[in-house]
């Protein structure tokens, strides 16, 4: 079953990054239609949060269109996002762990390993820019 993780360091709310890591589950393929989120008690307890916070963040993932709740049997994912083949991810996934090493190898401490991914991302928006 699909688990969530908090950084408590990452300043990012707590209901936004379940809510990320679900759509980011969804964009890879760990979640597909059909499959069940965890209960809203089960989230609180795990990480020991508000179970309201997990609510919120459920009810945002139901705007959105990826889930929906089922009266008596919990939240489901509802839809895909448009993805590429699993053998392209791997692929991608083990450049980029191979990219990430020899970063932190040069003296890139974890923050500045995403800072320099986040100017790429932002550089390449629309596949502008890509070198």
């Amino acid at each position: 079953m699909f688990a969530f993780r908090l950084d408590a360091r990452s300043g990012v709310p707590t209901f936004l990054q379940l809510v990320s890591q679900a759509r980011q589950a969804v964009l890879l393929g760990y979640l597909q239609p059909g499959d069940q989120l965890p209960t809203v008690r089960q989230v609180a307890a795990e990480l020991t949060i508000n179970p309201n916070t997990v609510a919120k963040a459920y009810r945002e993932l139901e705007r959105e269109g990826l889930a929906a709740a089922r009266s008596g049997q919990g939240t489901f994912i509802q839809t895909t996002i448009a993805r590429a083949d699993p053998a392209t991810y791997a692929r991608l996934r083990h450049a980029l762990r191979r990219w990430v090493h020899d970063a932190h190898a040069a003296g890139l401490d974890h923050e500045r390993v995403a800072a320099v991914m986040a100017s790429v991302l932002d550089e390449t928006v629309g596949g502008e820019g890509v070198a």
